[in-house]
C-alpha cells in the first residue's frame, strides 16, 4: 500500500526538519494544479498551495492511521480555495499563468503537446466542480475508487456515476473544441 506521505508527516511531527521539505517536494506541484481547478489563476493556486503547507505547520495535527496524508492535504487546499472563492463572492478569476508556464523553448512536438494539454485543462474547467474533482483524483493523482470514496465521503456507486458522467461531459466539450478524444 502506498504511504501517501504519512511517514514523512509523522517524522515532521517528531521534529525531523527534512521531512517537511520532502512533503513540499512531493506534493507542491500536484497541489498547485489541484488548487488551480478551483481558483483558475496559477499565482493564486501557488498561494493556496503555500497556505496549505503553512496550515500543516501551524496545526501540527496528529492524523489517524486510517487517514491518507495526501487526502488530508488536498482537503486543506480545497477548503482554502473555497474560503478564497467565498471571500471573492465567487467572482471568476482569469485564466492566466498556466499558459505561460506551459510554453517553453522545446521542440515543436513538445510545444504542440503542451498546447493540447492546456486546451484539455481549459475544457476541464468547464465541467461542474464535482466532475472536476473525481477526474482529477482518478487520472491526475491516480487514486483508486475506494480512496476517492473515502476522500469525498461519497458511496462507491456515486463515485462511479460521477466519473462516468464526468468523462462523457469532458469528451463532449473536447469534441466541440476540436480535440480528438482518442488523441489523449
Amino acid at each position: 500500500m502506498q504511504d501517501n506521505g504519512a511517514s514523512s508527516y509523522r517524522r515532521y511531527l517528531q521534529g525531523d526538519p527534512h521531512a517537511l521539505e520532502e512533503l513540499v517536494r512531493a506534493y507542491s506541484d500536484g497541489l498547485t494544479q489541484y488548487a488551480y481547478l478551483y481558483v483558475r489563476d496559477y499565482a493564486t493556486a501557488e498561494d493556496v498551495m503555500e497556505e496549505s503547507f503553512a496550515a500543516l505547520i501551524v496545526k501540527r495535527k496528529q492524523l489517524p492511521d486510517t487517514l491518507h496524508f495526501k487526502a488530508y492535504l488536498y482537503k486543506i487546499a480545497r477548503n482554502k480555495c473555497l474560503d478564497l472563492l467565498r471571500s471573492k463572492r465567487r467572482k471568476e478569476l482569469p485564466l492566466s499563468g498556466y499558459a505561460e508556464s506551459l510554453v517553453h523553448t522545446d521542440t515543436e512536438r513538445k510545444i504542440a503537446d503542451r498546447m493540447r494539454d492546456r486546451k484539455v485543462y481549459q475544457c476541464l474547467q468547464k465541467l461542474p466542480q464535482n466532475y472536476r474533482d473525481v477526474l482529477y483524483f482518478s487520472y491526475f493523482d491516480g487514486y483508486k475508487i475506494a480512496e476517492i470514496c473515502e476522500m469525498t465521503g461519497k458511496s462507491r456507486k456515486k463515485v462511479y456515476n460521477l466519473l462516468a458522467r464526468a468523462k462523457a461531459a469532458l469528451k463532449e466539450i473536447l469534441l466541440k473544441e476540436g480535440i480528438g478524444y482518442d488523441d489523449l
